[in-house]
């Protein structure tokens, strides 16, 4: 599962000896579900920072590494900065909660219940109702490649136009979304918010998150200047995309925030 494919190699250090964030390896399944619920709190914590909560909005999951028709998502009705490993729920295909005291949030199991069923890939999605997201998202148009850190995104995420606005609780809007997630780590649902998928890890998921997140602001007031906005070449965006849009480049870019949280936050091993 965390097996995050090739590095790019000018984001490793070119000297041996030096301090660099490794990628983790198990001595057994238990210790990787471990892991991965503290990554999954984690990105729940980094979603706090950054002001993602909305309510009992926004959920994030993770396949279980032995029985992968299983997800960790966090609890219903608890604030981002709430979720502890002990709190988290497991959840199948039909949103029953497996293992936990929580009830699951319907409109996580429909999305992301959908997503995790048709495409076997995809081992981590999360979703907030983010200021800035949700008002781009409402325009129904994809990012511009207009920053390097938007062409991260470039031919990389999908507009979803169908049942746009509505309230996901109903199974064939979770198909829907399902079926615009192939091949690609984001997408923007119009009227309703962002979405993001890695093959990966929650690291990478949630990272990219917090970056389209990002993005959306910046085009946002790129439109509000008013002025002509000068775009990356295709080609360009294409390369640019390709070292630095990857999911192991997601996983990368959330060790800080990781180690960040690991020291200012410890009670989210509770």
């Amino acid at each position: 599962m965390l097996d995050l494919g090739n590095r790019v190699s000018i984001y490793q250090p070119e000297q041996e000896g030096l301090i660099f964030p490794e990628q983790p390896t198990f001595n057994s399944v238990a210790d990787e579900r471990q892991h991965l619920k503290e990554r999954l709190v984690g990105a729940c914590r980094a979603f706090a920072l950054q002001g993602f909560d909305y309510g009992f909005a926004g959920h994030l999951t993770i396949r279980d590494p032995e029985r992968p028709e299983l997800y960790w998502t966090n609890p219903m009705a608890v604030h981002f900065n709430q979720v502890k490993v002990s709190n988290l729920i497991l959840v199948d295909h039909e949103g029953n909660v497996v293992e936990g005291n929580y009830a699951v949030n319907r409109a996580g199991f429909v999305l992301h219940a959908g997503v995790h069923e048709e495409h076997a890939d995809i081992v981590a999605m999360c979703h907030a109702h983010t200021v800035y997201g949700t008002a781009f998202a409402a325009l129904g148009r994809p990012l511009k490649p207009v920053t390097q850190d938007a062409c991260a995104f470039f031919e990389d995420h999908v507009i979803i136009g169908d049942e746009a606005g509505a309230v996901a609780v109903e199974n064939h809007a979770g198909s829907n979304v399902a079926k615009a997630f192939k091949g690609v780590k984001a997408a923007i649902h119009q009227n309703h918010g962002l979405l993001t998928a890695s093959r990966h890890s929650i690291e990478s998921a949630a990272f990219w998150f917090i970056a389209l997140e990002r993005c959306c602001q910046q085009q946002l007031l790129l439109d509000a200047a008013g002025h002509t906005q000068t775009l990356v070449k295709p080609d360009r965006a294409r390369y640019s995309r390709e070292h630095v849009g990857s999911d192991y480049i997601g996983w990368l870019h959330f060790q800080p925030i990781w180690e960040d949280l690991v020291k200012t936050q410890p009670d989210m091993f509770d």
